[in-house]
């Protein structure tokens, strides 16, 4: 699928801690975070990846493109 038609994350909620729990994607569909991985790892969505930390759990991340105005953390949020 070309990059043009998958979706992007343009939301996201957090916990307390700042931890992302939830993201919203450019169709409007709100994923919780294991929904999320499962859309990242199939490819569905664009400028994220899926990688493994020191901890041995998978997490989402943006693509390293320089530009942190698009990381995740920088997203807006939703309610």
């Amino acid at each position: 699928m070309p990059n043009n038609e998958r979706e992007s994350f343009v939301a996201v909620q957090k916990n307390g801690d700042g931890d992302l729990t939830t993201f919203q994607t450019s169709s409007g569909r709100v994923l919780a975070y294991d929904q999320a991985l499962q859309e990242v790892q199939a490819g569905n969505i664009a400028g994220v990846n899926a990688f493994k930390g020191k901890d041995g759990e998978t997490y989402i991340r943006g693509d390293a493109d320089g530009d942190p105005t698009n990381n995740l953390d920088n997203l807006p949020t939703f309610s």
